[in-house]
């Protein structure tokens, strides 16, 4: 974890001092998660979950937009077998830190209202799982939970004064759940994010 405060520093120190204009600010926001399944008989349902944490801008017109978040999600994963003994439900639920990594393009900008659109990658850390049997004895337990994934995400944002309000898609591009015995199940997994921020330094 030390890790990854250090590097989010290093990189907004850096940054800051190659671009010069620096906003901050604080967020938070909805996600809705859902994870994929390689196995017909195995489905998996959206999850309502939050973001909240820290972003930056470091830039003018073009400008990069390292960012710091605790996000909850997962998903609930229904066996559907032909026999009862075999169907099974299982809430599986996670926490990260993520660190996205986002560079940003300002299309309209002024003083009172700015939109913009980003994309970049995005490293996440899993600090708490939790996978319950909601139903039956299922397959997944939480060593088959991948602790670290990356993530390709874009959005558009629109600020208005110190206010900002983002929309964004982010898709997992490895496995976040593997290695399950006895169904071959692997998932990676997908967000849809929207959130509400507040400038609390720096400019526009």
């Amino acid at each position: 974890m030390k890790k990854i405060f250090l590097f989010f520093t290093i990189a907004m120190l850096a940054t800051q001092l190659s671009y010069g204009q620096f906003a901050l600010g604080i967020k938070l926001g909805y996600n809705a998660s859902k994870l994929s399944t390689n196995v017909d008989t195995i489905k998996s349902q959206v999850n309502s979950g939050f973001h909240a944490g820290i972003w930056t801008h470091i830039g003018k017109r073009l400008y990069f937009a390292p960012e710091l978040l605790y996000t909850m999600s997962g998903t609930l994963f229904t066996s559907e077998g032909n026999l009862a003994a075999n169907q099974w439900q299982q809430k599986v639920t996670v926490g990260t830190m993520d660190v996205p990594l986002l560079l940003g393009f300002k299309i309209i900008h002024s003083s009172v209202i700015t939109w913009r659109i980003e994309a970049g990658p995005e490293a996440s850390f899993v600090v708490n799982k939790k996978v319950k049997d909601v139903s039956g004895t299922g397959t997944i337990t939480t060593a088959n939970i991948n602790t670290a994934n990356w993530y390709v995400l874009g959005g558009t944002g629109i600020d208005v004064l110190f206010l900002t309000f983002d929309i964004r898609y982010q898709y997992g591009l490895n496995q976040f759940v593997k290695d399950v015995s006895n169904s071959g199940l692997k998932s990676t997994n997908s967000l849809f994010l929207v959130s509400l921020g507040f400038r609390i330094f720096g400019s526009k």
